[in-house]
């Protein structure tokens, strides 16, 4: 469907029908932003994690066994 085609078909919805897709539309738009914000983040510290070895102090004990004290 061509964008004319759709403004054309949203304009014949109903009010509510309207509201409800816009709120989708704005949604979905947030969630596509925000997993691209996290993707450049976390691309912009893969160097980091990598070669500074203070940021991964902890994955050394990764295996051992945790037990909880009671």
């Amino acid at each position: 469907m061509s964008t004319p085609e759709l403004l054309k078909e949203i304009d014949s919805l109903p009010l509510n029908e309207k509201l409800t897709l816009l709120e989708k539309a704005i949604r979905d738009i947030i969630r596509h932003n925000y997993q691209q914000q996290l993707s450049v983040a976390a691309e912009s510290m893969d160097a980091e994690y990598r070669t500074n070895t203070e940021l991964t102090a902890f994955t050394n004990i990764d295996t051992d066994n945790f037990y909880e004290t009671k």
